[in-house]
Protein backbone atom coordinates (compact mmCIF):
# COMPACT_ATOMS: atom_id res chain seq x y z
CA UNK A 1 0.00 0.00 0.00
CA UNK A 2 1.35 3.23 -0.82
CA UNK A 3 0.31 6.31 0.26
CA UNK A 4 -1.51 9.09 -2.11
CA UNK A 5 -0.26 12.42 -2.63
CA UNK A 6 -2.65 15.10 -3.87
CA UNK A 7 -1.28 19.12 -4.39
CA UNK A 8 1.65 18.06 -2.40
CA UNK A 9 -0.13 16.77 0.70
CA UNK A 10 0.49 12.63 1.82
CA UNK A 11 -2.72 10.97 2.90
CA UNK A 12 -1.62 8.62 5.67
CA UNK A 13 -2.08 5.39 5.36
CA UNK A 14 -2.71 4.34 9.04
CA UNK A 15 -3.48 6.84 12.08
CA UNK A 16 -3.20 6.13 15.52
CA UNK A 17 -5.95 7.89 17.26
CA UNK A 18 -5.68 9.07 21.07
CA UNK A 19 -4.87 6.25 23.27
CA UNK A 20 -3.44 5.25 26.89
CA UNK A 21 -3.12 0.98 27.67
CA UNK A 22 -1.03 -0.26 30.51
CA UNK A 23 0.77 3.11 31.15
CA UNK A 24 1.89 3.65 27.46
CA UNK A 25 0.95 5.92 24.96
CA UNK A 26 -0.15 5.85 21.30
CA UNK A 27 3.32 7.36 20.46
CA UNK A 28 4.51 4.13 21.63
CA UNK A 29 2.06 1.94 19.50
CA UNK A 30 2.75 4.53 16.83
CA UNK A 31 6.38 3.93 16.32
CA UNK A 32 5.82 0.15 17.02
CA UNK A 33 3.74 0.51 13.50
CA UNK A 34 6.41 2.34 11.69
CA UNK A 35 8.99 -0.32 12.64
CA UNK A 36 6.66 -3.11 11.25
CA UNK A 37 5.22 -1.48 8.11
CA UNK A 38 8.29 0.65 6.76
CA UNK A 39 6.49 1.46 3.48
CA UNK A 40 3.45 3.03 5.03
CA UNK A 41 2.65 6.13 6.30
CA UNK A 42 1.73 6.33 9.80
CA UNK A 43 0.67 9.00 11.54
CA UNK A 44 -0.51 9.91 15.26
CA UNK A 45 -3.55 11.84 15.92
CA UNK A 46 -2.83 13.72 19.43
CA UNK A 47 -6.01 16.48 19.60
CA UNK A 48 -9.56 15.82 18.32
CA UNK A 49 -8.86 18.36 15.53
CA UNK A 50 -5.51 15.92 14.64
CA UNK A 51 -8.14 13.13 14.41
CA UNK A 52 -10.76 14.65 12.52
CA UNK A 53 -8.13 16.06 10.14
CA UNK A 54 -6.23 12.84 9.55
CA UNK A 55 -9.74 10.39 9.48
CA UNK A 56 -10.74 12.30 6.55
CA UNK A 57 -7.99 10.97 4.55
CA UNK A 58 -6.64 8.02 6.05
CA UNK A 59 -7.48 4.04 4.92
CA UNK A 60 -6.78 2.52 8.04
CA UNK A 61 -7.58 3.61 11.79
CA UNK A 62 -6.62 2.11 14.92
CA UNK A 63 -7.78 2.70 18.65
CA UNK A 64 -9.91 1.98 21.07
CA UNK A 65 -12.89 3.62 19.81
CA UNK A 66 -14.42 5.76 17.13
CA UNK A 67 -17.52 7.37 17.11
CA UNK A 68 -20.26 7.78 14.65
CA UNK A 69 -19.34 11.33 14.09
CA UNK A 70 -16.16 10.98 13.01
CA UNK A 71 -16.98 7.74 11.11
CA UNK A 72 -19.59 9.58 9.03
CA UNK A 73 -16.33 12.30 8.46
CA UNK A 74 -14.00 9.32 7.22
CA UNK A 75 -14.60 9.28 3.39
CA UNK A 76 -11.56 7.06 2.46
CA UNK A 77 -11.40 4.76 5.74
CA UNK A 78 -11.55 1.21 5.02
CA UNK A 79 -11.11 -0.41 8.52
CA UNK A 80 -10.66 -0.01 11.86
CA UNK A 81 -8.36 -1.93 14.12
CA UNK A 82 -9.78 -1.42 17.61
CA UNK A 83 -7.18 -2.30 20.04
CA UNK A 84 -9.16 -4.39 22.78
CA UNK A 85 -10.47 -7.63 22.14
CA UNK A 86 -14.36 -6.23 23.17
CA UNK A 87 -16.25 -4.63 20.37
CA UNK A 88 -19.17 -4.36 22.23
CA UNK A 89 -18.81 -0.60 22.89
CA UNK A 90 -18.61 0.28 19.18
CA UNK A 91 -21.54 1.60 16.59
CA UNK A 92 -21.08 -1.78 14.39
CA UNK A 93 -24.64 -1.32 12.61
CA UNK A 94 -22.94 2.28 11.70
CA UNK A 95 -19.52 0.81 10.54
CA UNK A 96 -21.47 -2.04 8.55
CA UNK A 97 -23.17 1.44 6.67
CA UNK A 98 -20.49 2.74 5.76
CA UNK A 99 -18.79 -0.36 4.48
CA UNK A 100 -15.74 0.05 7.19
CA UNK A 101 -14.56 -2.96 8.34
CA UNK A 102 -13.63 -3.62 12.23
CA UNK A 103 -11.40 -5.84 13.96
CA UNK A 104 -10.33 -6.49 17.42
CA UNK A 105 -7.23 -7.46 19.39
CA UNK A 106 -8.20 -11.04 20.21
CA UNK A 107 -5.15 -13.50 21.44
CA UNK A 108 -3.04 -10.16 22.38
CA UNK A 109 -3.80 -11.39 25.83
CA UNK A 110 -3.15 -15.01 26.02
CA UNK A 111 0.35 -15.06 26.78
CA UNK A 112 -0.20 -12.53 29.70
CA UNK A 113 -3.15 -13.64 31.76
CA UNK A 114 -2.14 -17.68 31.03
CA UNK A 115 0.82 -16.37 32.99
CA UNK A 116 -1.37 -14.92 35.35
CA UNK A 117 -3.49 -17.98 35.66
CA UNK A 118 -1.12 -20.42 36.70
CA UNK A 119 0.62 -17.68 38.78
CA UNK A 120 -2.70 -17.77 40.91
CA UNK A 121 -3.00 -21.77 41.25
CA UNK A 122 0.67 -22.34 41.95
CA UNK A 123 0.32 -19.21 44.70
CA UNK A 124 -2.58 -20.92 46.26
CA UNK A 125 -0.91 -24.47 46.04
CA UNK A 126 1.74 -23.67 47.84
CA UNK A 127 0.21 -21.36 50.30
CA UNK A 128 1.69 -17.85 49.30
CA UNK A 129 -0.60 -15.71 50.51
CA UNK A 130 -0.18 -17.61 54.07
CA UNK A 131 3.59 -17.03 53.69
CA UNK A 132 2.78 -13.11 53.43
CA UNK A 133 0.85 -12.81 56.34
CA UNK A 134 3.14 -14.62 58.51
CA UNK A 135 6.54 -12.68 56.73
CA UNK A 136 4.77 -9.37 58.09
CA UNK A 137 4.37 -11.09 61.42
CA UNK A 138 8.08 -12.61 61.50
CA UNK A 139 6.42 -16.01 62.15
CA UNK A 140 8.31 -18.96 61.56
CA UNK A 141 5.72 -21.56 60.94
CA UNK A 142 5.53 -24.43 58.93
CA UNK A 143 1.95 -25.39 57.32
CA UNK A 144 1.03 -27.98 54.68
CA UNK A 145 0.76 -26.79 50.97
CA UNK A 146 -0.55 -28.60 48.11
CA UNK A 147 0.59 -29.04 44.32
CA UNK A 148 -0.97 -28.14 40.93
CA UNK A 149 0.94 -31.36 39.14
CA UNK A 150 -1.63 -33.98 38.15
CA UNK A 151 -4.57 -32.10 39.31
CA UNK A 152 -7.75 -31.41 37.58
CA UNK A 153 -8.80 -27.98 36.13
CA UNK A 154 -11.94 -26.81 34.80
CA UNK A 155 -11.35 -24.44 32.25
CA UNK A 156 -14.64 -21.82 31.63
CA UNK A 157 -14.39 -20.56 27.94
CA UNK A 158 -12.23 -21.90 25.32
CA UNK A 159 -11.12 -18.84 23.24
CA UNK A 160 -7.64 -17.31 22.91
CA UNK A 161 -7.41 -16.92 26.92
CA UNK A 162 -8.69 -20.18 27.55
CA UNK A 163 -6.72 -22.37 24.95
CA UNK A 164 -3.60 -20.61 25.86
CA UNK A 165 -4.14 -21.47 29.55
CA UNK A 166 -4.42 -25.28 29.09
CA UNK A 167 -1.23 -24.75 26.70
CA UNK A 168 0.46 -23.80 29.48
CA UNK A 169 -1.02 -25.99 32.32
CA UNK A 170 -0.02 -28.91 29.94
CA UNK A 171 3.80 -28.69 31.64
CA UNK A 172 1.76 -30.12 35.26
CA UNK A 173 0.47 -32.98 33.57
CA UNK A 174 -3.03 -31.97 34.89
CA UNK A 175 -6.15 -33.37 33.51
CA UNK A 176 -9.04 -30.41 31.49
CA UNK A 177 -12.05 -29.78 30.88
CA UNK A 178 -13.25 -26.93 29.07
CA UNK A 179 -16.31 -25.53 29.12
CA UNK A 180 -17.49 -23.43 25.52
CA UNK A 181 -21.04 -22.40 23.97
CA UNK A 182 -20.61 -24.85 21.48
CA UNK A 183 -18.96 -28.03 22.76
CA UNK A 184 -19.49 -29.81 19.40
CA UNK A 185 -16.45 -28.27 18.62
CA UNK A 186 -14.28 -29.91 20.62
CA UNK A 187 -11.31 -27.71 22.22
CA UNK A 188 -7.64 -28.44 23.52
CA UNK A 189 -9.09 -30.25 27.08
CA UNK A 190 -9.19 -34.00 27.46
CA UNK A 191 -13.41 -33.49 27.84
CA UNK A 192 -15.47 -30.75 26.76
CA UNK A 193 -19.11 -29.70 28.08
CA UNK A 194 -21.53 -27.23 27.28
CA UNK A 195 -22.76 -24.40 29.77
CA UNK A 196 -25.56 -26.36 30.54
CA UNK A 197 -23.70 -29.16 32.05
CA UNK A 198 -21.29 -26.60 34.11
CA UNK A 199 -21.53 -29.06 36.83
CA UNK A 200 -20.77 -31.90 35.72
CA UNK A 201 -17.45 -30.08 34.37
CA UNK A 202 -16.67 -28.62 37.97
CA UNK A 203 -17.57 -31.48 40.07
CA UNK A 204 -14.32 -32.80 40.48
CA UNK A 205 -11.81 -29.86 39.81
CA UNK A 206 -9.55 -28.98 42.30
CA UNK A 207 -9.36 -25.68 39.95
CA UNK A 208 -11.97 -23.84 38.34
CA UNK A 209 -10.49 -21.02 35.79
CA UNK A 210 -13.44 -18.52 34.84
CA UNK A 211 -12.23 -17.32 30.75
CA UNK A 212 -15.50 -16.40 29.35
CA UNK A 213 -17.03 -13.56 27.56
CA UNK A 214 -19.95 -11.64 30.00
CA UNK A 215 -23.10 -12.50 28.31
CA UNK A 216 -26.76 -13.65 29.15
CA UNK A 217 -25.42 -17.52 29.24
CA UNK A 218 -22.75 -16.43 32.09
CA UNK A 219 -24.05 -13.88 34.09
CA UNK A 220 -24.42 -15.18 37.38
CA UNK A 221 -23.01 -18.50 36.02
CA UNK A 222 -20.69 -19.76 39.51
CA UNK A 223 -24.06 -19.23 41.93
CA UNK A 224 -24.57 -21.10 45.05
CA UNK A 225 -25.78 -23.99 43.27
CA UNK A 226 -22.58 -24.25 41.49
CA UNK A 227 -20.30 -23.54 44.64
CA UNK A 228 -22.50 -26.07 46.58
CA UNK A 229 -21.35 -28.33 43.85
CA UNK A 230 -17.47 -27.56 43.24
CA UNK A 231 -15.02 -29.22 45.87
CA UNK A 232 -14.10 -28.08 49.35
CA UNK A 233 -10.68 -27.92 48.38
CA UNK A 234 -11.50 -26.31 45.17
CA UNK A 235 -9.76 -22.53 43.78
CA UNK A 236 -11.92 -20.44 41.73
CA UNK A 237 -9.91 -18.25 39.50
CA UNK A 238 -11.68 -15.81 37.75
CA UNK A 239 -9.87 -13.26 34.87
CA UNK A 240 -13.18 -12.83 32.97
CA UNK A 241 -15.94 -10.60 34.18
CA UNK A 242 -17.08 -9.62 37.87
CA UNK A 243 -20.24 -10.71 37.09
CA UNK A 244 -19.93 -14.02 36.29
CA UNK A 245 -20.16 -14.94 39.76
CA UNK A 246 -22.63 -14.24 41.96
CA UNK A 247 -20.50 -12.10 44.71
CA UNK A 248 -22.44 -12.77 47.90
CA UNK A 249 -22.60 -16.35 46.79
CA UNK A 250 -18.86 -16.62 46.93
CA UNK A 251 -18.70 -15.14 49.76
CA UNK A 252 -21.14 -17.01 52.05
CA UNK A 253 -18.91 -20.55 50.32
CA UNK A 254 -15.64 -19.01 51.20
CA UNK A 255 -16.63 -18.03 54.79
CA UNK A 256 -18.53 -21.53 55.07
CA UNK A 257 -15.53 -23.36 53.72
CA UNK A 258 -17.41 -24.80 51.21
CA UNK A 259 -14.48 -24.02 48.74
CA UNK A 260 -10.97 -23.49 49.90
CA UNK A 261 -10.47 -20.49 48.06
CA UNK A 262 -10.46 -18.06 45.30
CA UNK A 263 -8.08 -15.93 43.05
CA UNK A 264 -9.88 -12.65 41.90
CA UNK A 265 -8.69 -10.32 39.07
CA UNK A 266 -12.31 -8.64 38.40
CA UNK A 267 -14.75 -8.56 41.40
CA UNK A 268 -18.47 -7.54 40.81
CA UNK A 269 -18.55 -4.29 41.95
CA UNK A 270 -15.82 -2.88 40.39
CA UNK A 271 -13.63 -1.10 41.79
CA UNK A 272 -14.27 -3.49 45.28
CA UNK A 273 -14.98 -0.79 47.51
CA UNK A 274 -12.92 -0.57 50.63
CA UNK A 275 -15.57 -2.02 53.09
CA UNK A 276 -16.38 -5.23 50.84
CA UNK A 277 -16.12 -8.60 52.81
CA UNK A 278 -14.27 -10.20 50.01
CA UNK A 279 -11.50 -8.51 51.52
CA UNK A 280 -11.81 -9.62 54.74
CA UNK A 281 -11.19 -13.54 53.67
CA UNK A 282 -7.77 -14.97 54.08
CA UNK A 283 -7.56 -17.36 51.47
CA UNK A 284 -8.40 -15.03 48.70
CA UNK A 285 -6.16 -12.97 46.66
CA UNK A 286 -7.18 -9.87 44.83
CA UNK A 287 -5.59 -7.85 41.70
CA UNK A 288 -7.55 -4.71 40.45
CA UNK A 289 -8.23 -5.78 37.05
CA UNK A 290 -4.41 -6.09 36.31
CA UNK A 291 -4.11 -9.78 34.69
CA UNK A 292 -4.05 -8.13 31.34
CA UNK A 293 -1.29 -5.89 32.09
CA UNK A 294 1.80 -6.44 29.73
CA UNK A 295 4.74 -4.08 28.42
CA UNK A 296 4.23 -6.48 25.03
CA UNK A 297 0.90 -4.95 23.94
CA UNK A 298 1.28 -2.35 21.47
CA UNK A 299 4.12 -4.99 20.11
CA UNK A 300 0.57 -7.90 19.52
CA UNK A 301 -1.71 -5.53 18.34
CA UNK A 302 0.83 -4.13 15.67
CA UNK A 303 1.36 -7.66 14.68
CA UNK A 304 -2.11 -8.44 13.90
CA UNK A 305 -2.67 -4.67 12.03
CA UNK A 306 0.67 -5.50 10.52
CA UNK A 307 -1.08 -8.46 9.10
CA UNK A 308 -4.24 -6.94 8.00
CA UNK A 309 -2.38 -3.67 6.37
CA UNK A 310 -1.37 -6.01 3.79
CA UNK A 311 -4.58 -8.30 3.39
CA UNK A 312 -6.52 -5.47 2.87
CA UNK A 313 -6.91 -5.28 -0.78
CA UNK A 314 -7.64 -8.58 -0.42
CA UNK A 315 -10.53 -8.28 2.12
CA UNK A 316 -9.40 -11.35 4.02
CA UNK A 317 -8.73 -9.89 7.58
CA UNK A 318 -6.99 -11.16 10.58
CA UNK A 319 -9.64 -11.46 13.66
CA UNK A 320 -12.17 -9.25 11.58
CA UNK A 321 -15.59 -8.63 13.36
CA UNK A 322 -17.20 -6.10 10.96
Amino acid sequence: MIARRVAGVTDPDIVVLRQKIHGAEGSDYADVLRDRLPDHEVVLARTPAEEREHLSRARIATGSALDEADLAAAENLELFACVYAGTGHLPTAAFEDHGVAVTNASGVHGPNIAEYVVGAMIGHAREFHRAHRQQARREWRSYPTTEVYGSRVAVVGLGAIGETVVDRLSAFDVETVGVRYTPEKGGPTDEVYGFDRIHEAVADAEYVVLACPLSDATEALIDADVLRTMRSDAVLVNIARGRVVDTDALVAALRKNHIRGAALDVTDPEPLPEEHPLWGVSDVTITPHNAGHTPEYFERVADILAENARRLDDGDLRNRVV
